[in-house]
């Protein structure tokens, strides 16, 4: 028996000497694959200090946040800080939808300009953990890279994005990453940990392998061992968070981590709180053409003069406007004729007032989301290397 350095695991003598035949095809298809996975993921990796007041850089990272647990913490931090870390992470699972793509990029590129280095935490093991891409690693950290091309042609500025395969950095210091692993576990009953539950997409009733009982309790584990200031994930992480915190107390450490929840993008249909991978009209995916998207806005919730509830209104505040600054509203003269919103309250006043109609708005979101895609798009047909990447996973199954 023999310790496997990929996996941290136990490997069976008779496994390691009797390995199983491989065909030539194979062979070729992971030759591949590890050609894909051999780029530099951190090629444009020049981390710069922010030129910016302290009033600005509190602002910018103060309007990434739904929720900030604390901003007097937030502020003494940046008084202190010129760089500071800001932890995030993600489970390569295949499709990125547009909260993950064009929103994260635009939460990225504020915090960068305050001065954040922004560390993305790949969580190969994670997606392990989640049996996602079928727990082939190999497979998972190609889509990693795939979600990276996705956030350059989106317009996320790297200069300030460091990104950390778990599964290396892990293994390069093991005892201090397990020993921590243990201690939150030790300090915490099962149904604590299993009210995390909802980080990977589950509620705490759901019958679940052990396998995701430890996942709450790596998570929280990744933000010391990072050395992250800051946590800046969605609003539906914010319990593995808050576990983080009140890990501190229990080992009575003074500076906490601070949260900084973003927040969660409603499904296109009905009563969807968020969107869903396993629902492909719930969303728009990155991927998506623009007759995909075209179709899923008309078809998308947008009840006349109602503003809860509503995924059209919210991606006009939460994407478009963060993005553009302004929008226009382009319709016939007897609708009212084209108009310029410098605000979303500008254009929230005009929706209930009844002077926007659903059709109109829909019709010009589904512009702007286009325009917002397009360079994507173009990148995964024009760039050789994310061509080939995204030709890769398409030819794989994507589990959940």
């Amino acid at each position: 028996m023999s310790i496997s350095p990929l996996h941290g695991g136990l490997v069976f003598l008779e496994d390691s000497t009797s390995p199983k035949k491989v065909s030539h095809e194979e062979e070729k298809k992971g030759e591949q694959v590890h050609e894909l996975n051999s780029r530099d993921i951190n090629e444009f990796f020049n981390p710069r200090v922010s030129e910016l007041s302290l009033d600005e850089r509190l602002k910018l990272c103060v309007s990434v946040g739904e929720e900030i647990i604390q901003e007097s913490e937030l502020k003494e931090l940046l008084a202190k800080k010129p760089l500071f870390n800001c932890y995030d992470g993600f489970e390569p699972s295949g499709r990125m939808h547009i909260a993950q793509g064009i929103m994260k990029a635009i939460n990225v590129n504020k915090l960068t300009r305050a001065g954040g280095i922004l560390t993305f935490w790949v969580a190969d093991w994670f997606a392990l953990l989640n049996n996602k891409m079928g727990g082939d690693l190999q497979k998972i950290q190609t889509v990693g890279r795939y979600f990276v091309e996705v956030w350059k042609a989106a317009g996320m500025d790297l200069a300030n994005v460091k990104f950390l395969w778990a599964a290396e950095e892990i293994n390069k210091r093991p005892d201090e990453y397990w020993r921590t692993v243990i201690d939150i576990s030790r300090k915490n009953n099962v149904s604590r940990i299993k009210r995390c539950a909802t980080i990977m997409g589950r509620d705490d009733g759901d019958d679940m392998p052990s396998s995701q009982i430890l996942y709450p309790c790596m998570q929280c584990a990744d933000i010391f061992f990072l050395k992250a200031d800051i946590c800046q994930l969605g609003m539906d992480q914010r319990k593995v968070n808050m576990l983080a915190r009140e890990y501190c107390d229990d080992i009575g450490r003074k500076e906490k981590p601070i949260i900084l929840s973003h927040h969660m993008l409603s499904g296109l249909k009905e009563g969807q709180a968020k969107m869903s991978k396993s629902d492909p009209d719930s969303a728009i995916f990155m991927e998506d053409k623009a007759e995909d998207v075209n179709r899923k806005i008309k078809k998308a919730f947008c009840p006349e003069k109602v503003v809860a509830g509503n995924p059209i209104l919210d991606y006009t505040k939460n994407i478009i406007f963060e993005r553009f600054g302004t929008f226009t509203v382009k319709r016939d003269a007897k609708n009212g004729g084209d108009k310029e919103y410098a605000t979303y309250a500008e254009l929230e006043t005009d929706f209930v007032a009844g002077n926007l109609h659903p059709g109109d708005l829909k019709a010009n979101v589904a512009v702007a989301i286009n325009a917002l895609l397009q360079p994507v798009r173009d990148h995964f047909e024009r760039d050789p290397y994310a061509k080939r990447l995204l030709e890769q996973i398409k030819q794989w199954q994507v589990t959940r």
